[in-house]
């Protein structure tokens, strides 16, 4: 499995001018490449990530400027939507954040989140295996942590609510346990469930874990009458042609 954590790995960027880390304050920097300044200049939409970050977290730490914190965040997880992934406490605990700059950070990716959401129809419907890639969109592929989602489904496959993110990192029967995956299922009143988790490496075949955690989980949801409808894996696009995704129901390596 790939390191989360890939000190070499420069943020992905759009357009617009990247601040290399300078271990200085924010006034070191030229006045016109600043991260309002040059968002005022080529426009918010055409500013790197890691200027978008500095933005919204205002203001660095002793010895690392803001642009410098926001660029070690993006390093250390990878991608945006690494980061909308952690919880609060878990931002906080980063260098150079805390618990207020970590709620406003959580806050503005959570609006991310929404703005996505309300683009899908108002009773977004899974009907196979791509409504499922669909739904998690394209950003999840470029993920360096393994993430584990639950979608929640009423009686006719109708989305009730966001996918609901288990866990992040390495999956075992021990991380993606029975109770944390069908806890929020009861409490939505959910009849059936559709299991997602990405790997990283970009293949999508289902591993040995995979499978006996998918079996497990079929067995619990049988127990608990929530209905496992189907464990996707997401991969990556090789350009060979095959699909960037892999359904156990599909490929029927699982008995759901």
């Amino acid at each position: 499995m790939a390191d989360p954590i890939r000190a070499t790995e420069e943020p992905r960027v759009r357009v617009g001018y990247v601040i290399k880390p300078s271990g200085g304050r924010i006034r070191d920097i030229p006045e016109r490449l600043r991260p309002r300044e040059e968002a005022d200049r080529v426009g918010v939409e055409n500013v790197s990530d890691d200027l978008l970050l500095a933005i919204v977290l205002r203001s660095g730490i002793r010895g690392a400027n803001v642009v410098d914190v926001a660029r070690s965040l993006l390093r250390k997880h990878g991608s945006l939507t690494a980061l909308a992934a952690c919880s609060v406490a878990e931002l906080a605990s980063e260098s150079g954040l805390g618990r207020v700059k970590a709620q406003v950070l959580k806050c503005a990716l959570e609006i991310g989140r929404r703005l996505n959401e309300e683009g899908l129809p108002r009773k977004f419907k899974i009907t196979c295996p791509a409504d499922v890639v669909r739904l998690l969109g394209a950003g999840c592929r470029s993920l360096e942590a393994e993430l584990f989602w639950v979608l929640h489904l009423d009686t006719k496959n109708g989305l009730k609510g966001s996918p609901f993110n288990v866990t992040r990192g390495i999956l075992d029967a021990s991380l993606v346990h029975p109770r944390e995956v069908f806890r929020e299922a009861v409490r939505c009143g959910a009849a059936a469930v559709i299991l997602a988790h990405n790997h990283p490496s970009g293949d999508p075949a289902p591993s040995t874990e995979d499978m006996r955690m998918t079996r497990q989980l079929i067995e619990a949801g049988g127990v608990m009458d929530i209905k496992v409808l189907d464990h996707v894996i997401l991969g990556k696009s090789d350009g060979s042609g095959q699909k960037p995704f892999f359904s156990m129901r599909e490929e029927g390596v699982a008995k759901f």
